[in-house]
Order: C-alpha cells, then sequence, then structure tokens
C-alpha cells in the first residue's frame, strides 16, 4: 500500500511546520543530507520523515548527533545518552503512519453501538491500565468514536478511537481497548470509523505507534495506515 503523492506533500508541509522550517523544507525525494534546526529549547528531536531527516535541538547537542545514523538516532535512549549532563529524558520513539483511503470493510466479532460523548471515552479509560490511558490520550482528543455494548441496562464502552487536528491539516487519531475485549477486532474496527470520518472532513489521518508496542502498530495497519517515518524525543531539564 502506497500513499498518494499528494498525499505525501501535503504531510510534508505539515511536519515542515511543526518542527519550525520552511514550507518545503521537507519536499522531494531524500537526498541523503539532514537538516540541523538548530535552536535553544528545552527538548531535542529526531525525525526521519519519507527518507528525510531532521534534528532539532541546542548548538552543543546537535554537535554531538553529526556522524550519528538514523537508526542509531531513531532509539531515544540514544538521545538521552548524549545528553545526560543536561538531564535528559526520554520522552519516546514512535512509528509515524498515515492513511489516504477509506479502509475497506471492518466489522467487529461483536455487535456494538458507536457513541461519540466523552463521558464514554472516560469510562473506557478506567477499565484501562494507567499507561495505556496516557499514551493513547483518548479523552483529551476533539472528536471521539466509542464501541459501546449497549445490551444490557448500563452501557459498557469497549473500545475507542479518536483525533484531534494538528496544524489544520493532520487528524492525530489514538486509540484505546479495554484489555477484556481485546482480540476482538474493536480496536480496529473503532479506529476504521475515526479513519472515515477524519477523511470526510476533509483531514489527512495520522496515527503515532510507539516503536515496541505491535498491538498498536497491528491496529494501525488493519485500519489502512501506512508507516512512512519515525520520531524520538528527550526532554531537557538543565
Amino acid at each position: 500500500m502506497k500513499l498518494d503523492p499528494g498525499t505525501i506533500a501535503i504531510i510534508q508541509l505539515a511536519w515542515s511546520r511543526r518542527l519550525g522550517l520552511a514550507d518545503d523544507a521537507l519536499a522531494g525525494t531524500a537526498d541523503g543530507s539532514r537538516i540541523y534546526n538548530v535552536r535553544d529549547q528545552s527538548r531535542v528531536s529526531f525525525v526521519r520523515l519519507f527518507g528525510r531527516e531532521v534534528f532539532s535541538g541546542p548548538g552543543w547537542a546537535a554537535d554531538r548527533v553529526r556522524g550519528r545514523s538514523a537508526d542509531e538516532l531513531t532509539r531515544s535512549t540514544a538521545l538521552a545518552s548524549l545528553s545526560v549532563e543536561y538531564g535528559g529524558r526520554t520522552v519516546g520513539s514512535e512509528r509515524l503512519c498515515f492513511a489516504d483511503s477509506f479502509p475497506g470493510p471492518v466489522e467487529p466479532a461483536d455487535e456494538v453501538a458507536v457513541a461519540e460523548e466523552q463521558e464514554f471515552a472516560v469510562k473506557l479509560e478506567r477499565r484501562c491500565p494507567p499507561d495505556d490511558v496516557a499514551e493513547a490520550g483518548l479523552a483529551e482528543k476533539e472528536q471521539l468514536f466509542i464501541a459501546v455494548d449497549d445490551s444490557g441496562e448500563d452501557p459498557v464502552a469497549l473500545a475507542g478511537a479518536g483525533y484531534s487536528i494538528r496544524d489544520g491539516i493532520l487528524a492525530d487519531i489514538s486509540t484505546l481497548t479495554a484489555p477484556v475485549a481485546r482480540r476482538r477486532g474493536l480496536g480496529r474496527y473503532i479506529t476504521s470509523v475515526a479513519v472515515e470520518e477524519a477523511m470526510a472532513a476533509g483531514l489527512i489521518p495520522q496515527f503515532r505507534t510507539p516503536l515496541d508496542n505491535l498491538g498498536a502498530a497491528r491496529t494501525a495497519a488493519g485500519a489502512g495506515f501506512v508507516a512512512v517515518g519515525v520520531r524520538s524525543e528527550v526532554q531537557l531539564s538543565a
């Protein structure tokens, strides 16, 4: 599965702006060079998108990463080790995934209703491990889609997806599934609902998955996302 060239150009524009670069900084094909976005800031980050590389951070950090490979800088632990005396703390490493076509028919194993009220997202978060809740940040999303079992007197939230608009172009989607409802296709189903709604609103769906979260990667692929980049980030405290 490939993304349309027009979609790629829009994604490159959005990420150029997000990184504080010129609109055309990430345009075109990779030429093997790396962009060093040197500025005083409290974070150090490395982004590789469609083969283009961008390192952002203070001058001392840029000096230390010159000559380091993209594979090494993709690991946020490597960035943290280079900034120990500046209080470097790992934020995380993630895949950057995008979609530009409606997903094929995706039906869950169980019949569910779809709710959009935030109260169901909050109820779902209460049923999930804190780390999963923090990673998804579901209840804070601007648009919500929650798969609900409404067969009983009290509806039960099983899985949810939502998105917030970034840079006026991208729909940043995340998904959360209750542990007892996993492996039933609910995460993939509700993610596909969010993808369809985002595209209907004229947005490009974006899904960010931690590098070590294979379940999230499978959910993204099942909903039609294509992994085209990575980002790693470290927070500085000194």
